[in-house]
């Protein structure tokens, strides 16, 4: 049987692959509604790794706009 660590990286590998919207709003509400206000979520190496990557790109300006990347997608 597969651990909670397992499972969790592979829906999260197959979540970054989405490219429909209207899934992954679908899969927000989804984890949204089920998901206790009070749960702390411990992140694994990897995931604290790339929030600080995400952070490091704002702080240093590499961003690009929502429609800019809607444009890439289409390409």
């Amino acid at each position: 049987m597969a651990t909670v660590d397992k499972i969790r990286g592979e829906l999260i590998d197959k979540i970054r692959s989405i490219q429909n919207k209207d899934v992954l709003v679908a899969l927000d509400k989804l984890i949204s509604s089920t998901t206790a206000d009070d749960e702390i979520v411990e992140l694994n190496g990897e995931q604290k790794e790339m929030l600080e990557m995400s952070e490091a790109d704002i702080r240093n300006g590499r961003l690009i706009s929502q429609e800019t990347m809607d444009k890439r997608n289409l390409e």
